[in-house]
């Protein structure tokens, strides 16, 4: 079965599904190539304000498929190289893409896998749902962000700890460290993304974007340019439409529409 990445809308929400259920969803290029061509799609389109990330069936995503990296090695390195290059591709669109990506993890998040759940804004888990960065348990060193993301949100011991073990790890143990947003009970990861993306969908657009874009500039600025870039985002979105519909909704108690 070939993998692919299906997609289907909830109300506002983009669900897109990771397929390949006989590889626990093990990831592929038609799948990098599909997942940037959706997030293009959505971007462009004011029906869709926000998206979420599932695997098909039981798991969230096993990574890369072993075979298919093996296979690789009786190629030339620049065929490996070019199918990172375009996961990579699919994970920067996610962290830049302006509207909130939630990731809703059943079975297990492992490799690339937890790369991508990283890579998404929110992550919503069940409670037996297992992450693993089991690169060195085959030789191999993370790809996906993996290190970037672990880097500045744990303590260097720790990353080395996840990285260098390759251990499973509870997603309880995520959730305390404030890598996963919400704990479920299994097989209501999606439901509860759900109940979040709608609460997103209700909010400005326009500030959800900025939102996500200062948290990204954040870690890689200094106070000042961080400062510089607030006060630009804050006066371009009080003189968005948005604004005057929100703080009138406000003072008059009613329940904003936004555009």
């Amino acid at each position: 079965m070939t993998a692919e990445l299906k997609s289907t809308t909830e109300g506002s929400t983009m669900v897109l599904t990771l397929s390949n259920p006989s590889q626990r969803n093990a990831l592929g290029p038609e799948m990098y190539a599909a997942g940037i061509e959706a997030l293009n799609g959505a971007e462009n389109s004011d029906e869709i304000r926000s998206v979420i990330l599932v695997g098909e069936g039981k798991w969230f995503c096993a990574g890369g498929s072993l075979q298919r990296l093996s296979a690789n090695r009786d190629r030339e390195p620049a065929v490996q190289a070019e199918s990172i290059e375009a996961l990579h591709t699919w994970v920067d669109s996610i962290r830049t893409f302006p509207k909130p990506v939630i990731a809703a993890v059943e079975g297990a998040a492992a490799g690339a896998g937890f790369s991508l759940a990283l890579a998404c804004d929110f992550v919503v888990s069940a409670r037996d749902a297992v992450f693993a960065a089991s690169y060195s348990n085959v030789a191999l060193s993370p790809d996906g962000g993996l290190s970037w993301h672990l880097g500045r949100a744990l303590p260097r011991q720790l990353a080395s700890e996840w990285l260098m073990l390759g251990e499973r790890l509870d997603a309880s143990r995520l959730h305390a460290l404030g890598l996963v947003n919400e704990i479920t009970e299994s097989g209501q990861a999606l439901t509860a993304a759900l109940a979040i993306a709608g609460k997103l969908n209700a909010r400005a657009p326009n500030a959800l974007a900025s939102i996500k874009e200062l948290l990204s500039e954040a870690r890689g600025t200094t106070l000042v340019s961080q400062l510089s870039q607030e006060r630009d985002h804050f006066v371009r979105n009080l003189h968005h439409a948005n604004a005057g519909i929100g703080i009138a909704a406000f003072l008059s108690k009613q329940t904003p529409r936004y555009e």
